[in-house]
């Protein structure tokens, strides 16, 4: 059964690493929503304004006007108060913290199609919250590959990069970056520094 055919709410995650297309896949099913005459509404975290403050942007081009969500405030009733229509969709999950869930939860429950990508696993290779809790409580999951930098194999890992050399365990885990600062890999290339 697709998503179009459940009656009622549900959440769609979009994961993977960073250059999978996650962002893509979200604007895809965006405009699939409003081909089929469906009001959309899109949030994006206030932490990633890496193409622009009010879209969401994908590496490719792509982009979606977004109402910004300061990740530190009331998200789930930021989100219920600002949603309009019949679809909602959160890009960058991994720049919220766990209230997000609750806010996925809601917006569901409340007959929401809910899509909310982000990455799943920090630089380190860990799991990446509130990622895992998302795939855990939606109805569909979708996890994206891209191509490792490094072999061309399939990609599953963020590597991150400072001044050309893999970040160190204690770096922090987020810096919003994208091509200077991080790289997709897959599990054989993928190093973190411990030294």
């Amino acid at each position: 059964m697709t998503p179009e055919a459940i009656a009622g709410g549900w959440i769609e995650v979009v994961t993977g690493c960073m250059f999978s297309g996650k962002t893509e896949e979200v604007i895809r099913r965006l405009e699939r929503a409003e081909i089929a005459g469906q009001d959309v509404t899109v949030f994006t975290p206030n932490i990633d304004d890496r193409y622009g403050e009010t879209v969401i942007g994908s590496h490719r081009g792509s982009e979606y006007e977004a109402i910004v969500v300061d990740v530190d405030g009331p998200v789930t009733e930021t989100l219920r108060r600002r949603t309009e229509g019949d679809v909602v969709a959160i890009d960058e999950a991994n720049f919220f913290t766990d209230t997000l869930v609750d806010a996925c939860q809601a917006l569901a429950g409340d007959g929401y199609r809910v899509i909310v990508s982000g990455t799943d696993q920090t630089f380190r290779g860990e799991p990446f919250d509130p990622l895992p809790a998302l795939m855990a409580v939606g109805e569909y999951v979708e996890k994206r590959r891209a191509i490792c930098a490094q072999c061309g194999d399939p990609a599953s890992r963020n590597q991150r990069l400072i001044d050309g050399d893999p970040a160190h365990v204690d770096d922090p885990t987020i810096v919003v970056s994208a091509e200077e600062k991080y790289e997709a890999r897959c599990r054989d290339c993928h190093v973190v520094r411990r030294d």
